[in-house]
């Protein structure tokens, strides 16, 4: 159903803003094409947005392609409940094939059953240990996406909390600069995970990172910690 961005197309959002002083408009304008782009991507998709959890260092409020899934986010925020809400406490990627049928969240049902979204898929974006916002797309047809569109979304919610995690305060520069750096620092720990798993397991690129994820949800850890872990288990490997 889908085809996804190979996942060296990832990277490619840390390169643009490698380097840059992060202000809450450049990462503004940053997110919203990040969200333009996973509506490129994901076919049957009408919308896509990032709705963000915890403002409590600054930083734009999330952003969306069109008004529906502002007034979507809207309504989850005043229900207490919805796909993004369950994405980002649980950490796991949520699939609703119809909306107008959904029995999981009976608030959220009634407050988005007039708005023309039928399928809707949501994924966590995680920085450090926790879980800031949830990066979601929509479809006005029941049944549009299945896991492989939130592994997708995963992925691309790598960038989108790089940009959350690092904008710059007024009084922040140096710290934002180091946690840039950190960000960057993951993104090629990962790079080398991948690689190790695809030698030893045969897997491919797609395969390597869905291994990943499943590995830290088993583990009730970080990406960035199992990344570390297999990268020093490959040195002990090599060192015998």
């Amino acid at each position: 159903m889908l085809n996804p961005l190979p996942f060296d197309e990832l990277t490619v959002a840390f390169a643009r803003i490698k380097g840059l002083l992060l202000t809450e408009e450049k990462v503004d304008r940053a997110m919203r094409g990040l969200v333009e782009a996973a509506k490129d991507a994901i076919p049957g998709t009408v919308g896509a947005g990032i709705s963000v959890r915890d403002r409590e260092h600054g930083g734009p409020a999330g952003c969306s392609t069109d008004e529906v899934l502002k007034q979507e986010d809207a309504a989850q925020l005043e229900a207490g409940q919805g796909p993004c809400i369950t994405a980002w406490t649980t950490g796991q990627a949520v699939i609703v094939h119809d909306a107008a049928t959904d029995a999981r969240w009976p608030l959220w049902r009634q407050a988005v059953v007039s708005l023309p979204i039928r399928s809707l898929a949501s994924a966590p974006i995680t920085a450090g240990n926790g879980f800031i916002g949830a990066m979601k797309v929509y479809s006005t047809l029941p049944s549009a996406y299945d896991a492989g569109t939130g592994q997708l979304l995963e992925k691309l919610g790598v960038a989108a909390a790089t940009l959350l995690s690092n904008v710059q305060g007024p009084q922040t520069p140096r710290r934002m600069s180091e946690s840039l750096k950190d960000a960057l620092q993951d993104r090629d720990n990962t790079s080398r995970a991948c690689g190790i798993l695809m030698e030893r397991q045969g897997l491919s690129p797609e395969q390597a990172i869905r291994e990943l994820f499943r590995l830290a949800r088993a583990n009730r850890s970080t990406v960035a910690q199992v990344c570390l872990e297999i990268m020093a288990g490959s040195r002990r490997h090599a060192a015998k």
